[in-house]
């Protein structure tokens, strides 16, 4: 059902309760909701209104059900719109809709091509979504993947909705990580393996770590995005070269996976900056004079139990070191100062202790904060499966699958293929679920292969184009009235939830929810393509057909560039 249908049947069952409550003063005003039966032979439209108002109005709900239905039925502005209406239950109010009504999607989706679904309520507003965020110290991992299907799905669903989204990557560039990845590549530099005697203990022993220090006593240059150009100084003894040019080295390899897995950012920003501008420590000095801080054991603490959490907090330890979520509290102050009221963070279900010492402390420093500021999305891990065994480590990484790894055992050398399964398969679960990546499922052509089932949908009907050899253009405005089929009435109401959905993942932080409806829109398309035959004799017929198809074939597409994944028009 398109939004303006939607309305205006809103609109008239209103009209219809109006009438029946009469200008009386209810304790709750009912809300005229509109949804889909879930068995479609019970009609394309249920509402509940009439049994909002059974008891406020203490009648029965079958009976002010078909008040309102009688009154909508002979309201004439349901012409062309409503066909008919029942009653069904203890008093839902079903309603079919007109042919021409439901073949209307064809061309809601003809006109609107790819913006088809798109809404302007985000109009307006900057929201921020910060994602991936790797420590600098070695290739982007599995995790890494999935936080990246995650944030580029969500930012693609705010941009449909109007919001202005800036996606952005945090470096954490400064800590105890960084040291030891330093002298990890020292290490190796003057000559040392992992296991062998000296090598440093919390070391980093990935075939990338020699890698590193090659390059370094070849006193390479490197650059990263946002970063500025490194030469290595060849120097093993160097520390502060051997760091400079390793954290660089390993931004560029980051870029590079990036890029592979077709995910940009709009920018990068440096944990270090906070430390360099006083942004740390002005966020400490705030919260202890708002009083939110005391000393004992000669630690200062954070009074977080004033903002429900379990106990207080260590922010600055005996050493004089801050804990890892001060310097995110200072993060998130700068983030809410440059206009961003909405920010959506994806991480691993490991940073779940952060989420209230955080926003604790963004309340502390009583600079108008919302609560709930930020927004969390806290996914859980991925098991990778490879010829029917779990795969625990890459040589290249040393104890981790990487995203390369998948991008490249997915696709069997073709980046692209790869990459759209890697990045459907991550998105195909609920964040919050643990999901297995079975690489062997990824490289089938089979319907058990999500991604290869939607993409096969979206080429079958590029081959039905290329048989026809027509002018497309042509169908945009064709007589649509032959397509009434179950088949095709299946069709046009999965076409017509589209917009539904992308606004309901867009609320509910679920990408998901859109590759689900691939699937189900793709089973849709695979049954009309076995029950009919679309170039038939019959001109009218077949250009409707053939419109039908054209307006699926976008959805297909849009959806899946939502995503980040490939229409290919052959397979």
């Amino acid at each position: 059902m398109l939004a303006q249908q939607k309305q205006l049947i809103s609109g008239l069952l209103q009209d219809a309760v109006n009438a029946i409550i009469d200008g009386q003063s209810l304790e709750k005003q009912p809300v005229v909701a509109l949804e889909r039966p879930r068995d479609a032979s019970h009609g394309d439209i249920a509402c509940n209104i009439a049994m909002q108002l059974s008891k406020p109005l203490k009648k029965n709900p079958r009976e002010i059900a078909q008040t309102i239905l009688s009154s909508l039925m002979t309201n004439p502005l349901h012409q062309g719109l409503i066909e008919s209406g029942e009653i069904a239950g203890p008093g839902f109010i079903n309603l079919r809709l007109t042919a021409s009504a439901k073949q209307d999607v064809v061309k809601a989706v003809m006109d609107q091509k790819d913006k088809y679904g798109y809404s302007n309520t985000g109009t307006g507003r900057k929201v921020m979504v910060e994602f991936v965020s790797a420590n600098p110290t070695g290739p982007l991992h599995v995790g890494h993947g999935r936080q990246g299907a995650l944030g580029d799905s969500i930012s693609a669903l705010f941009a449909s909705q109007g919001y202005d989204v800036t996606r952005e990557f945090y470096y954490n560039d400064a800590g105890v990580q960084i040291d030891n990845l330093t002298l990890s590549v020292q290490a190796r530099a003057k000559g040392l393996k992992p296991g062998e005697e000296g090598w440093p203990e919390s070391a980093y022993n990935g075939d990338y770590i020699a890698d590193i220090a090659t390059d370094f006593l070849a006193k390479k240059t490197v650059a990263a995005r946002n970063c500025e150009t490194v030469t290595a100084s060849g120097d093993p003894d160097d520390l502060k070269s051997i760091r400079e040019f390793a954290v660089a080295y390993l931004r560029n390899e980051q870029d590079n996976d990036l890029n592979a897995f077709g995910i940009h950012f709009d920018n990068f920003f440096l944990e270090s900056s906070l430390y360099r501008d006083g942004k740390v420590k002005d966020a400490v000095d705030t919260l202890t004079k708002e009083g939110k801080t005391f000393e004992s054991e000669g630690a200062l603490w954070l009074r977080t139990t004033e903002y429900g959490d379990d106990k207080d907090r260590v922010m600055r330890k005996t050493d004089g070191t801050y804990t890892y979520f001060v310097p995110d509290v200072a993060y998130h102050i700068n983030k809410f100062s440059r206009g961003f009221d909405k920010v959506i963070n994806i991480q691993g279900s490991d940073h779940h202790g952060t989420v209230a010492r955080v926003r604790a402390g963004l309340q502390g420093v009583n600079k108008g904060i919302p609560k709930a500021f930020p927004d969390y999305v806290l996914h859980k891990m991925v098991t990778v499966m490879k010829d029917g065994a779990e795969v625990k480590i890459s040589k290249r990484a040393g104890s981790y699958v990487t995203v390369r790894d998948l991008i490249e055992w997915s696709g069997a050398g073709d980046v692209v293929r790869g990459r759209d399964a890697v990045r459907f398969f991550l998105i195909s679960r609920k964040a919050d679920t643990e999901f297995v990546f079975d690489v062997d499922l990824a490289l089938s052509q089979s319907d058990e292969n999500p991604v290869y089932y939607v993409q096969y949908a979206h080429a079958r009907i590029c081959s039905v184009f290329s048989q026809w050899g027509g002018d497309e253009s042509a169908l945009d405005n064709v007589d649509l009235s032959p397509l009434t089929s179950p088949h095709e009435y299946a069709l046009l109401s999965k076409l017509s939830d589209y917009p539904d959905i992308l606004t309901r993942a867009q609320e509910e932080l679920s990408p998901h929810l859109v590759a689900f409806y691939l699937r189900e829109l793709a089973g849709e398309l695979h049954g009309y393509y076995n029950a009919e035959r679309f170039l038939v004799e019959d001109e009218t017929v077949k250009l409707a057909r053939l419109a039908l198809l054209k307006a699926t074939r976008q959805v297909l597409r849009n959806g899946l560039a939502l995503l980040g994944v490939s229409a290919p028009t052959k397979m």
